[in-house]
C-alpha cells in the first residue's frame, strides 16, 4: 500500500545541537508533502516545559532549519498547542517522531485532528542519537 502524500506537512521541535535524527524526520517529511513548515521552539518555551535553556541560541537554530533543504518555512513556536498551529497554518498532516506515540500530549492532538481531517503522522525515532546524548559526549 502507498503512503499517503499530503499537500502541507507540519512539524516541530527544538532542534538543539542539530543531528541526523533531525534532518531524518525533515526528509521522510517532505517525501510525504508538497510544502513543509517546521515549528522552532523559542527559548522562552523550551524553559518553560524543560527547564533549561538550549545550547544553541533561537535566532541560530531558525538559520540552520531555514537552510535545510527540505524545509519550505520556518515558524515560530511559542507554545505547544498543536490545535492552535493549525488553525492558523491549515496543515493536513503533522509528522512527528514516534518516541510521542502514547504521550497524553499527543493523545489529545490525534484526538482533536482526527476531528477535523488532519492526520498525526508518526515516523521510527532514530536509534541511538538526541540533542541529549550529543551533549553527553561533549568534553568539557
Amino acid at each position: 500500500m502507498q503512503e499517503k502524500h499530503y499537500n502541507i506537512g507540519y512539524t516541530t521541535g527544538v532542534f538543539d545541537l542539530f543531528h541526523v535524527g533531525h534532518l531524518n524526520i525533515f526528509k521522510r517529511a517532505k517525501e510525504r508533502c508538497d510544502y513543509l513548515i517546521v515549528g522552532v521552539s523559542t527559548d522562552e518555551l523550551v524553559m518553560e516545559y524543560k527547564s533549561k535553556k538550549p545550547v544553541i541560541p533561537f535566532h541560530e537554530r531558525i538559520e540552520i532549519v531555514e537552510g535545510i533543504k527540505y524545509v519550505d518555512k520556518v515558524v515560530f513556536q511559542t507554545n505547544r498547542d498543536k490545535y492552535a498551529a493549525w488553525e492558523k497554518l491549515k496543515f493536513d498532516a503533522m509528522f512527528v517522531g514516534d518516541d510521542w506515540k502514547g504521550n497524553p500530549l499527543f493523545n489529545e492532538v490525534e484526538r482533536r485532528f482526527s476531528e477535523v481531517g488532519v492526520d498525526l503522522v508518526y515516523f521510527p525515532y532514530t536509534p541511538g542519537v538526541s540533542s541529549t546524548l550529543v551533549k553527553d559526549k561533549i568534553i568539557i
